[in-house]
């Protein structure tokens, strides 16, 4: 691969930056242990007649949405980061993944949000079977070229994947995957089967764009949101208050709160977003869909009329 003077430059700018605290904190990864999911889901067991999830850690969420099988930002590894050789520079994880990728079950497709490292995990998406369908967002084709067929979507673009309606749609962050990378887009995705209605957030700052889905008249089930890596980075970043509020400007009657408890991306102590997020449901707990990795939920077969 050449470099261009340019980008030699770039490089080597943030390394004088940032090399220090890089080699620091990976010294002290070594010093804390790895520890186990601590619940694990059993997909074989659920219902192709209900919405079920697990959340196997960080952005990398396992759906059954009525029969359709979806993973979004898939990354189970160890690490995640650039590959230099043989090894991956990059964070490790504080908690194991639910489930390996070959515990997996057959997928329809994998949705990809961004080209960030820790949501587009080349090893893992090597690893998946190539007849999956993968889902993602404008400008990351090339990254997904392996897969028998990959739909790059602009934000209100929608493609339909066993059933399902997959729209990708507006979020607050970035796209770039490497210092010198081109732009490329970055988003959610709202998924819709049977009348009902899930919303991945990938990453994202606080934006009012959720908000639009209540608008037009979406009526969303499950918001799936980002809670994690806010301090200091939350123009990029939502903290769990800020989720709690897209949750519910965009009338989600649960949420699922991710990005968090996984990876050490940012300041905030690995289990605050965890209970902030529970905070700031307060009386309204129950409409917090699980906080451990590996828990399964399945949404409650009844249709409220009247959001709360």
């Amino acid at each position: 691969m050449s470099v261009s003077v340019k980008e030699l430059k770039t490089y080597t700018s943030f390394a004088r930056r940032f090399a220090g605290k890089f080699v620091r904190d990976r010294l002290e990864e070594r010093r804390v242990p790895l520890l186990a999911a601590p619940h694990r889901p059993e997909p074989a067991e659920w219902d192709d007649r209900r919405l079920t999830v697990a959340w196997l850690g960080h952005a990398t969420v396992l759906i059954n949405f009525y029969g359709t099988w979806l993973l979004t930002d898939p990354a189970l590894r160890q690490r995640v980061g650039v590959r230099v050789g043989g090894l991956t520079l990059g964070p490790r994880r504080l908690v194991r993944p639910a489930l390996s990728v070959k515990e997996l079950p057959a997928l329809d497709a994998v949705l990809v949000s961004h080209a960030h490292f820790d949501h587009c995990d080349l090893g893992t998406l090597g690893r998946l079977p190539r007849r999956t369908r993968a889902v993602v967002q404008e400008g990351m084709r090339d990254l997904v070229r392996r897969f028998a067929r990959a739909d790059e979507l602009k934000w209100g673009e929608s493609v339909e994947v066993s059933g399902a309606r997959v729209e990708a749609v507006e979020v607050n962050h970035w796209g770039a995957r490497r210092l010198t990378d081109r732009h490329r887009g970055y988003g959610g995705f709202l998924v819709e089967k049977r009348g009902r209605a899930l919303v991945f957030g990938g990453d994202t700052a606080y934006t009012d764009a959720f908000a639009r889905l209540a608008r037009r008249g979406t009526r969303v089930d499950l918001a799936v949101l980002p809670i994690g890596a806010y301090d200091p980075y939350i123009n990029v970043h939502a903290n769990p208050e800020q989720s709690w509020r897209m949750a519910r400007e965009m009338g989600a009657r649960y949420i699922l709160p991710m990005h968090h408890s996984t990876f050490r991306l940012s300041r905030e102590p690995a289990d605050e977003p965890r209970r902030r997020i529970l905070a700031a449901a307060g009386r309204e707990q129950w409409r917090v869909a699980l906080t451990e990795v590996g828990q399964t939920w399945v949404l409650p077969e009844e249709r409220v009329d009247s959001r709360q």
